[in-house]
This record gives structure tokens, sequence and C-alpha cells, in this order.
């Protein structure tokens, strides 16, 4: 490939912390596609960035009566320590209020567009409210969506993922003091997308969208493209390049569509050959309908792939469900692998914290039981020492022969085409719990009178399966697949293969465990 894989994710609005339902929706399973890909010598490149200019954003610092830029810049700060904290690594975090360029590139992009007539100016209606004196959008306005009827903000509805005009909501109301929004007229620039409906029906039809995602790209291509209002009146974000339309901005889903293509640098370097996108359902109009139609309005078809999820949220409360909060605690290994076993794919998952207990106690008394089993024996036995031997045992050619295939079942749970995290923590679960069983089976082998370091090979077989972890389990939980390989002498980060399950060099001394080795 000469180009990397291009690996995006949602950019979240800096209003409030991530909660566990965003961590386990884009960022970590994201995460997980691209240190896969990175370990079998793949080039990916993995984006995202803040989206600082949306109404919520504006929404926050009116209530609170702060600055729209510091409510920003605090909670994004938030958002990166979470991230850090996850073991979520970018190759590119866009900072649209930061980045040297950002304005002026996204006014470029928006004056092109113009300029080339997909986007053009209308005079519809908008909510206004006269008790704040203020045009509302976004977050700014609420009220009933018109095609599901699920309370839904401004713009665009979480539920059914369609957009509204705003002035299209049923019973509209002001999102800051309450009060009945007036409908006023008003020239508006929109981006119109019925332009572009056969190269998006086609576009479409050729990629493998998800069930729900076809539906909605299918009804939109059925019932025509809409408008989309792309600027409003407002103080907050980045300005209108067109004439007489100095105090409107452009609209923040605008903006995080194209906040992609700045991420990848669309002017700067050659385009990648695909796109593997993750996002939340709720924002999937953005990213499957908008950014391919800026890019089409631009004379560039590239495909994407999309990895879209459903809501993942706290059955407690939401005061259980901040990510921080929940990392700190529990540590990165055990939030992953939970989020990725619980990945709402298909369907909303409820998110609580016995459950969460659950996962801790699975690594700590299946996965971190056996390897301080496995360490205390190579200790006890063979003075710490890699054992000078090959890899076997009772039942090692059958276990070995299982552990062949489970590797081509991860390979196939892993890879872009078939990507399905939650299988992959089922089997890496299955590997330690046989390998586990065969450990204690084999422990007898030292009892035997005429033993005669008969144990030793089922040792090294278990060694094989330790140094294979460190590849195997190393996307989805990082952290600990780093400790483990510190502790065997080995180099973490290898391809998920067969040639990955080889124990350390014999003789080799291996560390004492100190503590756990997944999760805290």
């Amino acid at each position: 490939m000469n180009t990397p894989l291009w690996i995006t994710a949602t950019p979240p609005a800096p209003c409030a912390e991530l909660e566990i339902g965003h961590l386990a929706g884009p960022y970590v399973a994201a995460d997980v596609l691209a240190r896969f890909l990175r370990a079998d010598g793949e080039r990916v490149l993995f984006t995202t960035g803040t989206a600082d200019h949306t109404a919520s954003v504006q929404a926050k610092a009116l209530r609170a009566y702060r600055d729209p830029g510091e409510v920003a810049d605090s909670y994004r700060s938030w958002i990166t320590a979470d991230w850090l904290h996850a073991g979520i690594k970018f190759d590119q975090i866009v900072h649209p209020r930061r980045d040297r360029g950002y304005a002026r590139w996204i006014r470029q992009l928006f004056r092109e567009l113009h300029t080339d007539g997909a986007v053009v100016l209308r005079t519809r209606p908008m909510p206004y409210c006269a008790s704040c004196d203020r045009w509302l959008h976004g977050a700014l306005v609420t009220g009933g969506c018109p095609h599901c009827q699920a309370a839904a903000e401004g713009g665009m509805c979480r539920t059914c993922a369609l957009p509204n005009d705003g002035g299209a909501l049923t019973d509209p109301s002001c999102g800051l003091c309450g009060a009945e929004a007036q409908m006023r007229r008003i020239r508006r620039p929109y981006l119109l997308l019925e332009q572009y409906r056969e190269p998006l029906a086609d576009y479409w039809a050729a990629s493998e969208l998800p069930p729900r995602l076809a539906v909605l790209c299918e009804t939109l291509v059925e019932d025509g493209l809409p408008d989309v209002a792309v600027g409003h009146p407002g103080a907050w974000g980045v300005t209108v390049p067109v004439d007489g339309f100095e105090d409107h901005r452009i609209d923040g889903c605008f903006e995080a569509a194209a906040m992609h293509l700045f991420g990848q640098g669309f002017d700067r370097r050659p385009l990648p050959e695909r796109i593997a996108h993750f996002g939340g359902f709720g924002h999937t109009f953005c990213h499957a309908v908008l950014l391919p139609a800026l890019l089409l309005a631009r004379g560039v078809k590239l495909p994407q792939d999309f990895y879209v999820n459903e809501t993942y949220a706290a059955a407690e409360g939401p005061e259980e469900a901040w990510a921080l909060d929940l990392l700190i605690e529990y540590g990165s290994d055990t939030l992953r692998r939970h989020v990725l076993e619980g990945r709402p794919a298909a369907r909303r998952t409820d998110f609580r914290m016995d459950d969460l207990a659950r996962t801790r106690r699975t690594l700590t008394e299946t996965w971190n039981g056996w390897l301080n089993r496995l360490f205390d024996a190579v200790y006890e036995e063979n003075d710490g020492l890699v054992p000078a031997t090959a890899p076997g045992g009772s039942g090692w050619v059958t276990q070995l022969r299982r552990l062949q295939r489970a590797v081509d079942d991860l390979r196939d749970a892993y890879a872009p085409e078939t990507f399905d995290p939650r299988r992959v923590v089922l089997l890496l679960d299955e590997i330690v719990l046989s390998t586990a069983d065969f450990g204690h089976a084999n422990a007898y082998q030292r009892r035997r009178p005429s033993a005669g370091g008969r144990h030793l090979p089922s040792l090294a077989a278990q060694l094989s399966v330790a140094a294979a972890l460190c590849a195997w389990a190393g996307p989805v939980m990082p952290e600990g697949t780093k400790r483990l390989a510190s502790a065997l002498r080995i180099e973490p980060g290898h391809p998920v293969t067969a040639d990955a399950l080889t124990a350390p060099a014999p003789g080799t001394r291996l560390a004492r465990l100190s503590g756990p080795v997944f999760g805290f």
C-alpha cells in the first residue's frame, strides 16, 4: 500500500468529559484496529479532533457565564487525558482553534464550495428566542424530530441521524431559557446535497454499510437528499467567508466532517486508498453523507468503511459513567477489555458496575492467576530460567492444534473486513482458560516418582502461549502485554500470527512478577 489506511473517529464536542459510552463506541475499537494493522506492518494514519465550535460548547459556556474558548480548552484537556489513560494513540488530533492554518483552510474550502455552486444562499425560517435575543441552532434549540418524533436538538437528530433545519422541529423552544421559539425568516448558506444524489447512491451501493446505516442512506436516496444549513448567525466559530455574511459562523456539523480532511492533510499529501470511520449512529450523517459529499465536490471519490456503534449507557446513572474515574480505578486493560466485550455494535448495551467488577475478576483470577502460577513454577522448578526443552506435556499436541486454529480466528476477528473486537475478547479468554487447564493438569508431572524433568516441557509450552499473548492480546490490552513482555524478556508488538507462539530463548531468566500483569 503506497498510502496508509486512514482511520478516523468522530470528533467529540469538548463540552463535557468522556463517558464510558464514548470509549465503548468509536475510540477503543478504532485504536484496536490501528494497533493490529501496525503490528502487521501496515501503514496507518489514525486521526480525530475536537469539535470546538459546536453549539453545545457555546450553550455550556452561556449557562456557566464563561467564554466558549475557555470551556472548549478545559474539556479538551480532560478528553485528551481520557484518551491517554485509555491507551488510545492518535497520529493527529485536530485542534480547530490552535492548529496553524486551520481557520484559513476551512474558510477556503467553504469559499470554493460557494464559488462552485455546491453551497448556495437560501432564505428560510429559523428559530429565534426573543427572551435571549438570540438565533437558535444546534444545542441552543430543542423540540421534536420531524422524522422520528424523538426529542432532538437543532441540526441533527441523534436518534434517527437525520438532519433538521431547526425550524422543522415540532414545538421548538430555547435550549437556554426554555421559552417558546419564534420562527423568523433569515438568509443562510446551504449545502445542496441533491446535486450529488447519483454519485452518493453509487458510493453507498458499493460500500459494505452496516444494515441500519444502509437503511438511512437508501431512504435518503429514495426521498431525496436534503439541503443542509452549513452556516448560522452567531459569534462562536469560524466566520463564513461570503460577502455580507460576516456575522455568520460555519456550522459545527460541516466542520466536524471537514476537520477529517485537514487532519489527513488533504491538500498536502496523497489521499489514502480507503477510509475506515468509527462513530456512533447518531453522528453518521456527518461522516457517511457530508464527508463523501465534500470529497465529491472536490472531485474525489474515496471508498469508506463504517464501523457504527449504538448507545452504551450507564444503567446506574450518569454519575457512574465518567471514563477517567473508571480508568483511574480499574486501569486501561480492564476498561478496554470490558468495553470491547460489551461494545454495542448492533443494539443498545447497558453499562453496569457489577459487570465491570466481573471483568476485573476474570483478569485477576483467570489471566493473572495462570501467569502467577506459571512464573512461580519456573522459579521453583528451574531457578527462574526458561527450560532448555521443547514445548510439550500431556495434551500439548491437541492444545497446539487448537491454538493454531485460534490464531486464524483471531486474525479474522481483528481484520478490517471482518472486524469483531467482541469476538477477539472471547477467543483470548478461551486461549487463557484452556492453557490454564493444561497447566493445572501437567502440574502433577513434577510429583511423579520418575519425574526426571517431565514437567519442564509443559512449562516451556505455557511460556510459548504467554509470549504469544504479548502479540495476540496487544491491540486489546497494550499496557498489560508490555508488562508481560518485559517479564518474559521479549519485545512486544509482534504481529498476530502463529509465529508468536514461541517461548523466550532457553536459559532466559524471567523477571519476578511484582504485581498484576493485566489490570490492577
